[in-house]
């Protein structure tokens, strides 16, 4: 396992690498007991959440003023998150907006619904890199549990490692946090996490990442989320 690294250090909070297979809450081997050995604040604060297997950016707030600001941030979708994930297969659609109900089914695993009086959006884009692997770059307006998995499970391209979603077995879950952008008390925040050495010995990965010049200006499809 990598070990967690601090990606941006600002006064109020940090931005750090969580490696995959770490949880969130665990006390003792979590990620804020992971993170406290290397900084100097005595408590640190979950402002969001990634899977165990997920890997990548992690807001981590450092009083809990700062973690309410963020916090609701978060809930007003004005922090902007991006994905990379591979997964198998052929796509129902090779690029855009994936919009339903999430429902709670069994064992986890949650299912998308027809139905969006609540939905979850994914936008994203995807690019066959070695036969039978394909990568995405992915863009979630809301934060739903296992949005992305589902999303992507929905398309018939299950990610790969993701076995409670059906994915073909691997070392690891291949989705990691990318980048992370958002306006923090009038200053712009831009703070991006290199894949791990999972992703780029995966053959055609590193190419097709190094075509992405910057992920915000890629051509998204428009959406408005309901107020």
């Amino acid at each position: 396992m990598e070990p967690v690294s601090l990606l941006y250090t600002h006064p109020d909070f940090y931005v750090i690498h969580k490696p995959a297979g770490v949880t969130m809450h665990d006390s003792k081997a979590g990620i804020i007991a992971r993170t406290l050995p290397l900084v100097s604040d005595d408590a640190l604060y979950l402002c969001h959440r990634l899977d165990d297997g997920t890997s990548g950016c992690l807001l981590l707030a450092r009083h809990a003023a700062a973690a309410a600001y963020l916090g609701k941030l978060f809930a007003t979708h004005r922090i902007q998150k991006f994905y990379v994930a591979l997964a198998t297969g052929k796509p129902k659609k090779k690029q855009g907006t994936i919009s339903g109900d999430m429902k709670n089914r069994r064992q986890g695993q949650h299912i998308l619904l027809s139905s969006t009086q609540h939905p979850a959006v994914t936008q994203f884009f995807s690019q066959a890199i070695a036969p039978g692997l394909r990568a995405f770059v992915v863009k979630p307006l809301t934060g739903k549990t296992h949005q992305i998995r589902v999303a992507l499970k929905s398309l018939g391209t299950a990610i790969l490692g993701d076995v409670l979603y059906k994915g073909t077995a691997a070392e690891r879950m291949y989705l990691h946090a990318w980048q992370l952008q958002f306006t923090y008390r009038n200053e712009l925040i831009c703070v991006s996490c290199p894949p791990s050495s999972e992703f780029m010995h995966q053959p055609g990965f590193m190419p097709w990442l190094a075509q992405i010049d910057a992920v915000e200006k890629l051509n998204w499809p428009g959406y408005q989320l309901p107020r």
